[in-house]
């Protein structure tokens, strides 16, 4: 099951959980419409999560889960942001799903 993802005049392939089919289709205007299909309005604490997922893509070649999604914020973003409560407030239900799918990642492997 598959759909497409609509911005601006682009037709964007998402799969059925609705994760980019390629993930470089992704920029922040597709971001943004990822997350108000979401219910969520993007803001600068998201992209700053966002941008870091992706760059622990790119160092690992894997979206993180809960956990390690966690410690990298931590380490990267100071101990105040690196809790998942933080990360529940920006990215309600599953933070590290949620977070990779804004961010135009694969699902986590063992987020359901």
């Amino acid at each position: 099951m598959s759909g497409e993802l609509v911005v601006g005049a682009r037709a964007i392939a998402v799969d059925g959980d609705g994760f980019l089919r390629d993930r470089d289709e992704w920029d922040t205007e597709v971001a943004a419409a990822l997350a108000a299909q979401e219910g969520i309005e993007l803001t600068p604490a998201h992209l700053e999560v966002i941008q870091l997922l992706r760059q622990f893509h790119a160092e690992f070649q894997l979206s993180p889960a809960m956990r390690p999604l966690v410690k990298y914020v931590g380490s990267h973003l100071g101990a105040d942001k690196g809790k998942s409560i933080y990360l529940l407030t920006l990215f309600p239900g599953s933070p590290a799903k949620l977070a990779s799918k804004l961010a135009g990642l694969p699902k986590p492997d063992n987020c359901l």
